[in-house]
C-alpha cells in the first residue's frame, strides 16, 4: 500500500498557510493551483510546501 504524505498550500503573494491535503509518496511533481486566501481577500497562486 502506497504512503501518504501530508502538505500544505501555501499563499504565494503572503506566504500564509491556508489549505492541508495529503497525496502519495510517489509523485515527482509539485502542486500549484489558484486558491482563495483569507488574508489577501482574493485568488491567489498557492504551492505546496511542508506541514
Amino acid at each position: 500500500m502506497a504512503e501518504r504524505i501530508s502538505y500544505v498550500l501555501v499563499c504565494t503573494v503572503c506566504k500564509d498557510k491556508n489549505y492541508h491535503y495529503s497525496r502519495g509518496k510517489k509523485k515527482e511533481y509539485k502542486v500549484e493551483v489558484s486558491k482563495f486566501c483569507k488574508k489577501c481577500g482574493k485568488h491567489t497562486p498557492h504551492k505546496e510546501g511542508k506541514v
